[in-house]
């Protein structure tokens, strides 16, 4: 009898496994079966709004369901992060990730989430450069000839951020950083701004998206002395880098990704990955990417974990050496 009873019960759990298992597959053949969620926590008509707007475009049409952005303002982007990180893991929420997704450990204390433990990394949808411009007559073509300058001058150069812990005070604190240079950050509310004060030197240098400097580089209005990421840029091929110009290992950039809520089941997180990634090598999609300054990328949610995990160890370390706080 005691054999017959643990066959039974061996048999009543392999019944709810396979049960289980038809279930799970049922689930992923069948999604989605209802319209999906953007969360953005960054402003309607961004660059992050722009762009996620356009992949929810294409998901629409390869998923058959509507996409709906939904935008959570506040608390310097988290309190959309928050909301994602706590919602069903069923896939229909997914959140709009930027690089100030990974600087929060860094920077936010007693942060509500983990933004490796309590999300699924989808897919990391694009990457574009930041430059690093000044007008025409600074005493500086390059980034070599700008941190002599600096290291000459320390102090005296002012260098335009959107506030303390951004991503471009961080990027720029990383160049200053590594070649132990000294300047004055300046904080500033929004792009156009900085771009008039430089162009009428009252503000000696700034990281702008590539694609908002490119009209006024071509106008000579302003100057380029280096891009961010790890590779020069085809629009503008004689912009050297960062790294190429005297910081070894530098690469910082804009990116736009998604993330879910940690627990949505794997296979349903692969295969909006995978259709992510589709999205990705449409060659409309790559045109206006690039129109944009940058490159698709479309990445497997492993890749993209471990660049959010390498991302914020960065931060998280640049941020304790330098004694960084959130405004």
């Amino acid at each position: 009898m005691r054999n017959l009873s643990l066959m039974l019960s061996g048999a009543v759990v392999a019944t709810a496994l396979f049960s289980c298992a038809v279930h799970a597959q049922e689930s992923v053949a069948t999604f989605p079966s209802k319209p999906l969620t953007f969360v953005n926590p960054s402003a309607a008509g961004g660059p992050s709004d722009i762009e996620a707007r356009l992949y929810g475009e294409k998901l629409t049409a390869a998923l058959h369901q509507p996409i709906v952005m939904e935008y959570r303002l506040g608390a310097a982007q988290t309190i959309g992060a928050a909301y994602v990180a706590k919602a069903k893991p069923d896939g229909y929420t997914m959140l709009v990730t930027t690089g100030t997704f990974s600087a929060f450990p860094a920077l936010v204390k007693d942060l509500p989430f983990d933004t490796i433990r309590d999300f699924a990394h989808v897919s990391l949808m694009s990457q574009s450069p930041f430059v690093l411009v000044t007008y025409p007559s600074f005493p500086a073509k390059n980034l070599v000839e700008y941190l002599a300058y600096v290291k000459a001058n320390p102090g005296k150069v002012s260098f335009g951020t959107f506030g303390t812990g951004s991503i471009t005070h961080l990027s720029g604190a990383w160049i200053h950083t590594a070649t132990d240079t000294k300047v004055t950050y300046v904080g500033y509310k929004d792009t156009t701004t900085q771009m008039t004060d430089v162009m009428g030197s009252r503000l000696d240098v700034f990281l702008i998206g590539l694609v908002v400097a490119l009209p006024q580089l071509k106008a000579g209005k302003i100057r380029a002395l280096a891009t961010t990421t790890s590779f020069r840029w085809k629009v503008v091929p004689d912009v050297a880098t960062v790294a190429e110009q005297g910081v070894p290992g530098y690469n910082a950039s804009l990116w736009v990704g998604f993330v879910a809520p940690a627990a949505t089941p794997a296979p349903i997180v692969n295969k909006i990955s995978a259709e992510l990634a589709k999205v990705a090598k449409e060659r409309d999609v790559i045109a206006k990417i690039e129109e944009s300054g940058g490159m698709t990328v479309g990445s497997t949610p492993a890749q993209f974990r471990q660049f959010v995990v390498t991302e914020t160890d960065r931060w998280r370390k640049l941020v304790q050496d330098n004694g960084i706080r959130l405004d």
